[in-house]
């Protein structure tokens, strides 16, 4: 439930017209969502071996800090505060208040937005069990309101939409408009590795972490092309390309206004589940930083119940920052850059712990290795590449948040090796009255 709340938000619901207006045809919007769901696939399998091996909380501020160095690691978890949560969050909750807004007027978007960032972070920083429950209740509703959606649309769309300009995934596919186009669909993909950040709370970790990893992003990727396919098929391209709330105007176009009025709030539901995955996900890896640099263990402060309630706290703060001064778009292009950036080095992972390591107890092994990491770290790389020539402002943005936290990692090295020789310098002795010490 956690991974595929963490994917079925923002992306699926607000991407869709965006990618049409980039590409051009509808085939062309289905070829980059299938593209979509091959990476994030081949990333769940080889997410689950690393996972199985190493159960601990933190995602890959442990893998990369273990299989590489630790300041690859720290700089994992700052890209995870900053890009892999709070932006997201951010995006996630502009389109809570957009698609709110769209049943309820009178109501602002950033306010609304605001709200729910308030109210999910106070239960997810107070109570753990709590804010698991809500958590698996309303991604079951969710999955169920999506699967409606889709019979609905299957019975009153027009199919034949799906076909308008049809020969351009032809020309799309290998050009730097689609793997630009990718970073979208990367983006609405991030969150099929949330449960490695919640690992050493699994019970049987060895077990679960590969059947939710693969399970989940399977599900989800059945889920988006369904989606996507009733959108395209809902109404003309000239009304969806470039339209950020495409869900309300594909329901409105099916079912009718009021209908649409309906959709869009439980559109806005399922918005509010992806926000509550992410309060759920991200704080552990803050928690494992303020367990591993003195100077931050106030970020592994618990409550009585056992929520962070300090992560918890950060993570929304940084969003509710990121909604006052960022554009969705934005948003979005900086989110699928860096973290196809991240998630590339954790797969690459796999490679070199199995030669570096190949003793190591590994209760799972990635199906189709080795070509189910090569795989993703080959797409991987092509996304990051065409990104920094198609969109340099967003993709500069994510080279200056790895350089933040390589830098940030130097300092607090160097304070903790100061430190370190502070406590393990001799004793001088007492001075003598000369001034002298002596012993």
């Amino acid at each position: 439930m956690l991974v595929v709340a963490s994917m079925v938000g923002t992306g699926i619901f607000t991407t869709t017209g965006l990618l049409l207006r980039e590409l051009g045809s509808p085939a062309a919007v289905l070829a980059a969502w299938t593209a979509g769901a091959l990476l994030a696939l081949c990333g769940a399998l080889s997410y689950g071996e690393l996972a199985a091996a190493l159960p601990r909380n933190g995602g890959e501020y442990q893998l990369l800090g273990r299989i590489y160095h630790p300041a690859l690691g720290f700089t994992a978890a700052l890209v995870s505060l900053v890009v892999g949560f709070s932006a997201p969050l951010a995006a996630s909750a502009l389109a809570f208040g957009h698609y709110l807004s769209a049943v309820l007027p009178g109501i602002g978007a950033t306010g609304a937005g605001i709200g729910l960032l308030a109210a999910v972070a106070a239960v997810h920083a107070l109570h753990v069990r709590v804010g698991s429950r809500l958590q698996t209740a309303i991604t079951a509703l969710e999955v169920a309101l999506v699967l409606a959606f889709v019979a609905a649309g299957a019975l009153r769309g027009e199919p034949g939409r799906l076909l308008a300009a049809s020969d351009a995934p032809l020309r799309a596919v290998g050009s730097p408009a689609f793997a630009a186009a990718l970073v979208y669909v990367a983006f609405a993909y991030s969150g099929w590795n949330a449960a490695i950040y919640l690992a050493g709370e699994v019970r049987d970790p060895s077990r679960t972490l590969p059947r939710a990893l693969v399970l989940g992003t399977t599900l989800v990727a059945v889920l988006y092309l369904a989606l996507s396919a009733v959108f395209l098929s809902a109404a003309p391209a000239g009304r969806l390309a470039g339209v950020v709330e495409v869900g309300h105007v594909a329901a409105v176009a099916l079912l009718g206004p009021a209908a649409g009025r309906i959709l869009s709030a439980v559109i806005a539901l399922i918005l509010a589940s992806s926000v509550s995955a992410m309060l759920m996900a991200g704080p552990r890896v803050y928690e494992s930083v303020g367990l591993d640099y003195p100077p931050l263990a106030l970020l592994a402060r618990r409550s009585r119940h056992g929520g962070p309630v300090v992560a918890v706290a950060l993570q929304a703060v940084l969003a509710v920052t990121m909604m006052a001064t960022s554009s969705f778009e934005a948003l979005l292009r900086y989110v699928g850059f860096t973290l196809s950036l991240v998630a590339g080095l954790a797969v690459l992972g796999v490679l070199v712990l199995r030669r570096r390591e190949p003793d190591l107890p590994r209760p799972y092994r990635t199906w189709g290795y080795p070509a189910t990491p090569l795989l993703f770290v080959a797409m991987s790389a092509w996304i990051v590449v065409h990104a920094l020539a198609e969109t340099p402002g967003s993709s500069w943005a994510g080279l200056a948040t790895v350089a933040a936290g390589l830098g940030l990692h130097a300092v607090l090295e160097r304070w903790g090796a100061a430190r370190r020789a502070r406590a393990s310098a001799p004793d001088p002795g007492p001075a003598s009255s000369d001034g002298i010490r002596r012993g």
